[in-house]
């Protein structure tokens, strides 16, 4: 089983100090990664910017559609993520886990209507050679907009199809999609489903908003789940767990 693992930025840092990684959520997910990994065909980790990401794209006014030419503003955001990264690894290279980073700077582009191109062959080669690779929410070139956001959500949906995965997980800070009464929906199968729920479907919500997250899970032709740090562990051994969305 090939599985394609988010972890969100709300789950491995702490989103009200800037910069400030959530040790003990981020050493949770990384064991229970570290207690499944040998029993899959592959793994594939995106973490999201949590408070290390987002401040800096914010101080110079970037998001996924609101480009900068400023070189500082790019060094920032991505020098902010490439720092988050290297903890993350750290703590999945504690757990035994053969983690090794890729950078979606170096390899990502969108054109000018901001379709998204990824090219995966080297993380479809690292998963042949054994390893789990582990990419992350990014700055990347935008043609007429210098560099633009790509979140989490986005390269989990990219990468998803690209290495054929069996199921893709969400790890969020909630153990689902709740409905009203905060009460986790069980299963969606169309927007529509959760629409009284979510609201109404923004397609540019791509970055953080529950809405975003379910409307690219339904794209897939693979089953999704969106769940919490608790959920890490089952949700690799096969078990569903929160919201499936298929």
């Amino acid at each position: 089983m090939t599985v394609v693992l988010k972890l969100g930025g709300s789950v491995v840092t702490d989103k009200d100090r800037e910069e400030t990684v959530d040790g003990e959520s981020l050493d949770a997910a990384a064991a229970a990664i570290g207690d499944a990994v040998d029993d899959l065909d592959g793994l594939v980790v995106v973490h999201g910017g949590g408070s290390f990401g987002h401040p800096n794209a914010a101080d110079y006014g970037v998001s996924t559609t609101e480009g900068t030419r400023d070189a500082d503003g790019v060094l920032a955001i991505h020098g902010a993520m490439k720092t988050l990264n290297k903890f993350v690894l750290r703590r999945l290279r504690e757990h035994d886990v053969p983690a090794v980073p890729v950078h979606p700077l170096s390899a990502a582009s969108r054109d000018t209507g901001g379709e998204l191109t990824l090219p995966v062959q080297q993380v479809r080669t690292l998963l042949g050679e054994g390893f789990v690779p582990v990419l992350h929410g990014d700055v990347i070139g935008h043609t007429g907009e210098g560099v633009t956001v790509v979140s989490g959500d986005e390269l989990v949906v990219e990468l998803a199809a690209s290495v054929d995965a069996d199921r893709v997980g969400l790890c969020s800070a909630v153990p689902g999609v709740l409905d009203n009464d905060d009460a986790v929906i069980s299963r969606i199968e169309a927007y529509e489903d959760v629409a009284e729920v979510l609201g109404a479907s923004d397609a540019t919500d791509v970055t953080g908003g529950m809405a975003g997250k379910v409307r690219a899970l339904l794209e897939l032709d693979v089953e999704a789940s969106i769940f919490d740090l608790d959920s890490v562990g089952p949700f690799l051994a096969g078990d569903r767990v929160g919201t499936t969305i298929d």
